[in-house]
């Protein structure tokens, strides 16, 4: 977006809760004994602009594109990517119609505000935009009345806060590419999408089909499988997790395939991926195919904290990659790579040292995985050259949406496993790690991100059933927060989120599953 007056509101905190500016009733203020702004230039000004944008681009897709309607993809550098429901292609004159109406919109300066629909009403209007999971989801969350947000005759669904007006947004172009079209929020990022599609949008094609082959493309579907219960949920959770070893199984397979020439495999994700599981079930896979795998973990190459960059806070900075003792990594590479045999570091947190492991030397079957967040950058391993390398990207990327018009975000995912994580096996409250979070994603932003495209294979750890899940274990800590605890507007985030989901039992997830390495009772040893 354009540089934008940091004094206009987009939104309010009221005890540390967002809320629109667009509702405002009295009551609700009153009942708040602070409201802080939320001002348009800020991190979270920027994303409720976001949001507006798509729900204009929505409100002008249901006054020109006859017999079509729309449906959000994977986001790609903070722009939405979006398809039609019917999967043709969209066509520029097509877009340009979209972009004219858009520009109306805004032009007119229109008022976005929140209002209740009954649901009666609510279903049959969704139903006749086209929307059928959001017309499912009203007929199911058995309320009388549903939250909606409201724009002249246009409506669609609340789920976190606009901007008040439509005249508040700036610059935007939408942009034909791969089988659907950007909305672009940002006018410097528009050149990115002349590019061919990366991984991770491809990743998206595949997982768009298998939610035509399980049924399950959104939050209602999903919810009316938890709801029939017993053998419906076992069958699902089957289907699932088979599909998942299907996709370690084909990774495997590709490692096997290339073993003579790439003999380092470099596994890579953000926190909460399910890295460490992914790197066990990939062994296992590896191992069916005659291979003998060795993991070793970057975390064993830190330096002394003494050493380590320090961050703009003055702590080390273990999330860095000069945290790392790259050349002494290298040195063993080579070694090992020569056939020599090496003694691998272990690194003590607690005293900073680190001291002898075990003894290994790669045989020509061998497979070396070498696991942690820097391992897709090159910088990492120049002493390996590129074509012995075997570069694999793991990450929960939810593909299960809301709605047609809303998509669940992968963070959000993560950051619901880490807080179940943090607490199941480390005591940590869910507000500590709230706490932490942003300095992750910054983290994850400068380090990983950059370097996921250029992975040989990605695996999608995101399971379809998870959420349902994780509520059983997260609402109960997101509900600790307290009140005047400044993630508790986070904390009522995430809660509103789970609350769309079904509550689905543990009971039938195998013990090797993803999802045990934050919910317990795995069959692996952590």
């Amino acid at each position: 977006m354009d540089a934008m007056n940091e004094k206009v509101v987009a939104a309010l905190y009221a005890n540390n809760e967002m809320i629109p500016l667009c509702e405002k009733p009295a009551a609700t203020l009153a009942a708040h004994s602070t409201t802080v702004p939320v001002y348009l230039d800020s991190a979270e000004g920027v994303k409720a602009a976001q949001r507006t944008f798509a729900y204009v681009l929505c409100m002008a897709a249901s006054r020109v594109l006859k017999n079509r309607s729309l449906f959000i993809g994977q986001p790609l550098d903070d722009c939405y990517y979006w398809t039609y429901t019917d999967q043709t292609l969209p066509q520029e004159a097509e877009l340009c119609l979209l972009e004219t109406e858009m520009r109306s919109i805004i032009a007119d300066d229109r008022v976005v505000e929140t209002v209740y629909l009954a649901a009666q009403e609510a279903d049959s209007y969704f139903s006749a935009q086209g929307q059928s999971a959001l017309a499912r989801h009203v007929r199911s969350c058995g309320k009388a009345s549903v939250k909606v947000n409201r724009c002249a005759d246009f409506f669609d669904i609340y789920r976190e806060p606009l901007l008040p007006r439509t005249g508040m947004l700036s610059s935007f172009c939408l942009r034909q590419y791969h089988k659907g079209f950007v909305l672009i929020s940002d006018i410097s990022k528009k050149d990115i999408f002349t590019k061919p599609a990366p991984q991770i949008l491809k990743l998206h094609d595949k997982y768009k089909e298998w939610a035509d082959i399980c049924g399950v493309h959104s939050v209602p579907e999903l919810n009316a499988i938890a709801a029939s219960g017993g053998r419906n949920v076992q069958d699902f959770i089957r289907l699932i997790e088979v599909y998942s070893e299907k996709n370690f199984s084909a990774a495997a397979q590709s490692i096997f395939e290339q073993h003579d020439k790439t003999r380092v495999i470099l596994l890579a994700g953000p926190s909460s991926s399910g890295k460490t599981t992914s790197a066990k079930r990939l062994c296992l896979h590896l191992q069916v195919l005659g291979l003998s795998p060795i993991v070793v973990s970057l975390d064993d190459y830190y330096l002394h904290p003494d050493n380590v960059p320090r961050d703009e806070d003055g702590k080390p900075d273990f999330e860095c990659l000069e945290a790392l003792d790259i050349p002494y990594l290298n040195k063993q590479l080579i070694a090992l790579l020569s056939g020599e045999t090496v003694t691998l570091p272990k690194f003590d947190f607690k005293t900073g040292l680190r001291t002898s492991g075990k003894e290994i030397r790669l045989s020509p079957r061998s497979a070396l995985i070498l696991e942690g967040i820097h391992a897709l950058n090159d910088a990492l391993t120049p002493g390996v050259p590129r074509e012995k390398k075997y570069k694999l990207y793991v990450s929960a990327l939810t593909q299960i949406k809301l709605d047609e018009h809303h998509r669940i975000s992968a963070a959000d995912n993560r950051l619901i496993r880490r807080i179940v994580r943090d607490n199941q096996f480390r005591a940590i409250p869910a507000s500590r790690t709230l706490s932490m979070w942003p300095s992750v994603r910054r983290g994850e932003l400068r380090h990983i991100f950059p370097f996921q495209n250029t992975a040989d294979t990605i695996i999608n750890s995101a399971l379809e059933y998870e959420l349902g899940v994780l509520r059983i274990y997260a609402e109960p800590l997101l509900r600790s927060v307290p009140v005047g605890e400044p993630v508790h507007a986070e904390a009522a985030r995430l809660l509103n989120l789970l609350e769309n989901f079904a509550a689905i039992s543990p009971q039938y997830i195998s013990g090797i599953s993803i999802l045990r390495e934050f919910i317990g009772n795995s069959e692996f040893k952590y």
